[in-house]
Formats: structure tokens, sequence, C-alpha cells
């Protein structure tokens, strides 16, 4: 079962781990909280803009930071001060990113939050590190959660209005190709770990919202049950960090941020786990 480590976040979101420590982003509060073993919150930064933001680090680790409404990817100064890394507004709205181990940076994005949308908008951009951006993938059902393995060959992300998790080859450039459903899962925030599945925000077949470890095609390996809907997880230290707050898909989050805001029920939740994590993030 899970355990709390922290609450009091509005929604808790991008889950990382890095340098010893849980980090994710607070929504609504504009927060990004470093957690440590303890359940003591530091703010790394503060990030002026609404929802979704999202987080992941360059190979020489300085942070960066999707500024979602915006279409801005930010980057932290040695200062603390966030300056614009690239400018992708005019391709959208923004929501989540992963870096790969050869400094690639993969952005998605294209969807608001409404789940009757009833379209695939979706795509995923490629920024190389060279400053050159691309979109290397469209026709995504709500790009959500993206993980890539270890040997930077794969990425697979989370359609999550389409209910599947969905792979692609990455060749030497960082080009996405060979689309495939790799399970077919809702997710959201998710992590991969060492023997190759993945974690993920999701639902029991008996619609209850859970931490599902889930294996290529589909099997279910694990299920941690939660009592509210889950955004995002990570694997860190022998342990599997999970983000939930009491949020439903048929709510709009602007209309509801005020109560978000009140009540504060997110939470850091823990579950203790044997197989580290693998691959990026």
């Amino acid at each position: 079962m899970a355990e709390i480590l922290l609450e009091g976040l509005v929604i808790g979101e991008s889950a990382r781990w890095h340098d010893g420590r849980l980090w994710c982003s607070n929504w609504g509060a504009q927060e990004i909280l470093a957690v440590d073993a303890s359940g003591k919150r530091e703010v790394m930064a503060r990030v002026p803009t609404t929802l979704p933001f999202s987080i992941d680090w360059l190979p020489d680790g300085r942070l960066l930071v999707v500024s979602g409404p915006e279409g801005l990817l930010l980057r932290q100064e040695a200062s603390g001060d966030l300056v614009t890394h690239a400018d992708m507004s005019s391709y959208g709205g923004l929501n989540e990113i992963v870096v790969d181990g050869r400094g690639n940076v993969y952005v998605n994005g294209g969807c608001d939050f409404q789940p009757g949308e009833g379209e695939r908008p979706g795509f995923i951009l490629l920024l190389t590190p060279d400053g050159s951006v691309r979109r290397v993938a469209d026709e995504l059902a709500f790009p959500n959660g993206m993980v890539i393995t270890p040997d930077n060959s794969i990425l697979i992300i989370a359609e999550s209005f389409g209910g599947v998790l969905t792979a692609y080859d990455i060749a030497g450039d960082g080009s996405l190709s060979n689309r495939r459903v790799w399970a077919p899962h809702p997710g959201d925030g998710m992590c991969m770990d060492e023997s190759g599945a993945i974690w993920t925000p999701g639902w029991t077949e008996q619609g209850e919202s859970a931490c599902l470890r889930i294996a290529e095609g589909g099997e279910i390996l694990e299920t941690v049950p939660l009592e509210h809907a889950g955004f995002a997880c990570t694997l860190g230290d022998g342990t599997l960090y999970m983000l939930t707050a009491d949020w439903h898909m048929q709510e709009s989050f602007d209309a509801n941020l005020d109560r978000l805001l009140s009540t504060a029920t997110g939470r850091v939740l823990t579950h203790d786990v044997h197989i580290p994590k693998a691959g990026w993030p």
C-alpha cells in the first residue's frame, strides 16, 4: 500500500528523481519543488504561468521548464532566474518534456485539458543540441508523459485521451518513426524500470485509481491502489513516488482552480519497489 510522504500540494505533476530528491511541479502554486526522504519540501523555482508546466534537465545539469500556455521552454541560470531557452509558441500550447542521453529535448503539446474534444491535434517537437526545432510526430490524442529507453532507441508516450501507450523508434538524428501501440492502457507522467516495464498512473479494470506497472504488450505486473487521481510517478532509491490530487476528468482545471487552491489535496505518496529506474527521464 502507498504511504503519505507529503500533503498540501495543489496538483503535483512532472515527477522526477534528481540529485537524491524527488522534484515536481506544483500546479496552481507556480512552484517547482524538491522533496527529500523525510517529506521536507524546498522551492527550487517559481514559474510565472498557469498550467501545465513540466521539468527535466540538460546533460550539463541546467533545469529546463516547459511553460505550457506560453509555448516556451525556459532554462534556469546559476542565479536562479528563468530565461527563454527556446520559443515554441508558433506550434501552440505545450505539455510534457523528456531529455534523452544525447541532449535531444522532446516536448509535446497541442491539446487542452477537455476530455471531450474528440480530436487528435497533439504533436511532439524535437529540440536538438544545435538549437533547431522541428515537429517529429503528429495526430496524438492528448500527448502526456514520455519515457525514452536507456539506449536512446525508443520513445514511449501516453496518449491520455486515446487510452494507449504509443511507441516510436528514434533515429540517429532524433526523428521518430514506426509508430505502434506499446500497451493498450492510458497513462500520465510515467517512468521505466530496469526490466523495461513502465510505471504510470491509471485505473484498474474496476475503474479505480491506481499506479500500474505495465509490461510491453499490456500485462499489468503490479498495482498500487490510490485514493485520488494519479498525475505522475517516478522511481528513486528503492521507492516509487506518486503524485495524486482530488480531481476528476470531467472537471475543468481553470473552472475549479479556486477550489483546488483552497483545498490543496495534492499528495506525494511512496511505495517500496525492488527494480531500479532506467532510461529517461
